[in-house]
């Protein structure tokens, strides 16, 4: 459960780990983690459907680490699947909560992040302390803000092909499903202030828990000075709202709101949902395990009187060493991970140990994909590891859209340099000269191998790493000294003898060095012949990666 709930700031960092190799699979009698969850929710007897549930707060970028708990429910709930339950994943979106403060960035309907200079940051700025469902959407397009937050929800599950439900909270109020929670908690107020006082300092004995929204401004307030039970209303005043160091201020009406017309505290709120939906597990980041979940137990049990479901605590992962974080603007999208990776991929890093904090570095994204590779030829029984097969047989067939064996999978690093090149024949004879491909491989085959190419390509050019050049397919301009020229041909004849990257690498050097050349100079004519640039990627090492009658005639300079 993601939530702004004022009581806490951003989530924690997470200590950055590096993901194992062997996949993390838990020292338990399965091999994958989904399945103890599924134990522990099938020996409470649920009846079908089994519902699973996420949730989030529409703060802010709709970015990757809302998509813990859909992901994480995602494979529970196809394990529950696999043993014949009927099961309804939700996501609700907490869109009766009020905007307390600007986001730095948003996401448009695309994904994309963009600052708010690129957006109406007015129809914002003016509805600070108003439900995300009564906020215009800043691009216009949306029927609000809020549902401009959860389309973006949808359309990223639809791209990893996670059937979730999407949920309106203020839908369920306007709906009368959320009444009868709202007046047991109120018939119940000493009670549930009682309880809520274990957690929160400012309970005291004028606290009630309901929140109406102002008829004359709009705003959340929360000030109620009386309750009918009978009548299903409550009166009010619009007072401040203190978010932080600022203030938001009230109108100072006073008027009288139906339990429609209002919502519940979310520590209320969220036992709330369980009681509405029917909710049988929800997964949460560990910032709720040590209040939120403790509390929200505590309400279900001794206010409302329902068992709380079962429960999943996952440790937050850290993208690029510092935490997740919509208002510091540290997030990345599921949409903009997707340019980079495969749907599989990105599943298969949510598939991980979810009890184990690691780092989602995005310079290093090679190292991901490699392991993603270990792990499906794990599957396949190509490797060498008790651990990481056993996760990987029981793991892969949730992670991917149909378990094929005839899948080629080029290394990412040399995806990227593929992608150093627009040309497709090159492409084909470069992956062939390193043997990923022969001439039996089928053509969809290739096409699908070469996929890849287009990820890591985006990926060099927004890391602006090693692998961020072009090659250039036709001979660029060049007017080199005759010791230059004589030393490429002799590099040429040392390439054409078949040695590898690392050995063009070193011969680079000496060639240099036997014709009394400056080592910048002969690098120099390296990078000029090939990007038709000044610097490059490591020559020696590119050069063995090229097919091999390209790289001879281009050192000999034959267009």
């Amino acid at each position: 459960m993601t939530t702004d709930d004022p009581t806490r700031g951003d989530a924690p960092a997470a200590d950055a780990t590096d993901a194992d190799a062997d996949g993390d699979a838990d020292a338990t009698h399965h091999g994958f983690w989904a399945d103890e969850v599924a134990d522990e929710i099938e020996a409470r007897n649920p009846d079908d459907p089994v519902v699973i549930k996420g949730g989030v707060s529409p703060s802010g970028v709709a970015h990757l680490g809302n998509f813990n708990e859909i992901m994480r429910g995602y494979f529970v709930a196809e394990v529950l699947r696999e043993r014949g339950h009927e099961v309804r994943q939700v996501f609700t979106s907490d869109d009766k909560d009020p905007l307390r403060k600007l986001p730095r960035k948003l996401a448009d309907a695309d994904g994309n992040i963009v600052g708010l200079g690129e957006v109406d940051a007015g129809a914002l700025g003016r509805n600070l302390g108003k439900p995300y469902t009564s906020i215009p959407d800043p691009f216009g397009e949306a029927e609000s803000y809020a549902a401009h937050f959860a389309a973006l929800l949808k359309a990223d599950a639809d791209r990893l092909g996670v059937p979730v439900e999407m949920i309106s909270n203020t839908e369920l109020y306007e709906s009368g499903d959320f009444d009868p929670v709202v007046e047991h908690v109120l018939e119940h107020a000493d009670t549930a202030r009682e309880v809520l006082g274990e957690y929160q300092s400012k309970v005291d004995e004028d606290y009630v828990p309901f929140n109406p929204v102002c008829a004359e401004c709009g705003k959340i307030t929360e000030t109620v000075t009386d309750i009918d039970l009978d009548a299903g209303t409550v009166d009010y005043v619009c007072t401040d709202m203190t978010v932080g160091d600022n203030t938001i201020d009230g109108c100072g009406h006073e008027g009288t709101a139906t339990f429609r017309e209002g919502k519940l505290p979310w520590r209320f709120e969220w036992p709330g949902q369980w009681q509405v939906l029917g909710v049988d597990f929800e997964p949460f980041g560990k910032d709720h395990a040590e209040g939120s979940w403790p509390s929200g137990t505590d309400i279900a049990e001794n206010v409302l009187g329902i068992e709380p479901p079962v429960p999943m605590v996952y440790e937050w992962f850290t993208l690029n060493g510092e935490a997740l974080s919509s208002s510091a603007g540290n997030i990345v999208t599921v949409a903009e991970m997707l340019d980079l990776l495969e749907p599989e991929v990105l599943r298969y890093f949510f598939a991980l140990n979810p009890r184990k904090a690691r780092d989602l570095d995005l310079t290093r994204l090679d190292q991901l994909v490699d392991d993603f590779d270990r792990f499906e030829r794990a599957y396949f029984g190509e490797v060498d590891d008790e651990s990481l097969t056993r996760f990987a047989e029981r793991a892969y067939p949730f992670v991917v859209d149909e378990v094929r064996e005839d899948r080629i999978r080029l290394p990412y690093t040399f995806a990227a340099v593929l992608g150093m090149t627009d040309d497709e024949d090159l492409r084909v004879k470069m992956a062939r000269n390193e043997g990923f491909f022969d001439e039996d491989t089928p053509d969809e085959v290739v096409e699908e191998a070469l996929g890849r190419v287009e990820r890591a390509r985006r990926w060099a050019e927004k890391m602006d790493n090693q692998y961020n050049y072009r090659l250039q397919v036709e001979l660029p301009e060049f007017d080199f000294e005759p010791a230059v020229e004589a030393a490429l041909d002799d590099l040429a004849d040392f390439v054409a003898e078949g040695h590898d990257g690392e050995e063009i690498q070193g011969e680079i050097y000496e060639t240099a060095r036997r014709h009394d050349i400056e080592m910048g100079d002969f690098f120099a004519a390296g990078y000029r012949l090939f990007f038709d640039a000044e610097q490059g990627p490591r020559l020696g090492e590119f050069l063995g990666e090229l097919e091999r009658d390209f790289v001879v005639a281009r050192l000999r300079r034959e267009d």
